[in-house]
């Protein structure tokens, strides 16, 4: 089923993107700002379901890559947006049908929105991932043979190139050398897909669950309720940790936003000597109490604001900050074996096994259903 994104809709869907980003994704404020100017210049955006998609259409993912420190500073510009959309169209001797999310988070929420406003092309309400992970490979299509080449990518300053790679992984090798030497944010588009695939490989409904879950947390504060419970209600997940912050070792590196942070425990159900450690890769990863893991990657670790209910991004996370740390389920498909060896916590140097929201141990769904 089709809808309308306006302007109005966009202050919801960049909040509850950047509640699924995990932190990660990129501020979400710039990316509204961006999408408010496209809707404003070019009309608002049909949005259309994966079922809606025509067999033979030429579907292409849209995103920023890089650090989400240095969008802070270096702001994209709508001209920056469309241009590897543009110049994967004729690269590939075809026109874009349809533009659609690599993933849900913070501005890559909102990214797409632009250049489908700009470009006057439907938005499907789906992405790669249900949540945001911090290298270009780490999507569902990955898991179903799609291949991210060719990948289009442009920086500010008005430079183009286009990636004909042998795998998503010298995709992603290959773009960050590009990106860390483009400023350490350039806008992406890739993944090309027909409809056929995106139904198979995409999450279904991504677009339309940010906006409800924006919406849920900005009506609980009007309603005068907990928005961080509401937010746990709607995620089916749950609420872990709560605390201060007391300390963010944060640094941009190899085009990554990698750190650590400490949240005291203070608030009910914590323990007032217990502290929370989050490790981070633009997206939370692990969150662990000395010896006891809470959560890791791929499940969601989402910080919140204690009061307000609003999502922090790891590049938003400063010392004496009153937070609740809250968990949440991942898409199923991210459980199976191949997945977890992409983006799980080994894969990231940590010597441990996942963990799930609630959490326990990781078992596959292979070793479930031995």
């Amino acid at each position: 089923m089709s809808w309308t994104l306006t302007a109005d809709a966009i202050g919801d869907l960049s909040r509850g993107a950047a509640v699924l980003g995990t932190g990660g994704g990129g501020d979400p404020y710039i990316g509204s700002l961006l999408a408010k100017q496209a809707l404003a210049e070019h009309g608002p955006v049909t949005v259309v379901g994966l079922d809606e998609v025509p067999d033979d259409a030429l579907v292409l993912t849209v995103a920023m890559m890089g650090a989400p420190t240095v969008m802070v500073e270096k702001l994209p510009s709508l001209d920056e947006v469309i241009a590897p959309v543009t110049a994967l169209g004729t690269y590939l001797g075809r026109p874009v049908t349809h533009v659609a999310c690599a993933e849900v988070g913070g501005v890559n929420s909102t990214i797409p929105v632009a250049a489908a406003a700009a470009l006057g092309l439907p938005l499907i309400d789906a992405d790669g991932m249900g949540r945001a992970f911090p290298e270009l490979q780490m999507v569902l299509p990955t898991l179903y043979g799609v291949t991210a080449s060719p990948l289009a990518f442009a920086d500010e300053k008005g430079n183009v190139g286009v990636l004909q790679t042998v795998d998503n992984n010298w995709t992603e090798r290959i773009a960050r050398v590009a990106c860390v030497e483009m400023g350490c944010s350039i806008m992406i588009s890739g993944f090309p897909m027909t409809g056929t695939v995106a139904r198979e490989a995409l999450v279904p409904g991504s677009l339309a669950h940010c906006v409800a879950i924006g919406s849920g947390i900005a009506e609980a504060r009007t309603a005068k309720a907990d928005p961080v419970a509401a937010t746990v209600s709607l995620l089916g997940g749950r609420e872990f940790f709560g605390g201060k912050v007391v300390d963010v070792e944060r640094g941009t590196t190899a085009g990554f936003a990698r750190g650590r942070a400490r949240i005291e425990g203070t608030a009910t159900g914590s323990a007032a000597d217990s502290t929370l450690a989050l490790s981070f890769q633009n997206e939370h990863l692990i969150a662990q109490a000395g010896d006891e893991v809470f959560v890791t990657t791929p499940d969601l670790i989402i910080v919140l604001d204690a009061e307000s209910g609003e999502p922090i991004t790891t590049e938003a996370l400063r010392y004496g900050q009153r937070v609740r740390v809250i968990a949440a389920p991942s898409d199923p498909r991210w459980h199976s074996a191949e997945a977890l060896a992409m983006v799980g916590p080994g894969y990231f140097g940590y010597d441990l096994p996942s963990h799930r929201f609630d959490g326990t141990a990781e078992r596959t769904l292979e070793e479930a259903a031995a």
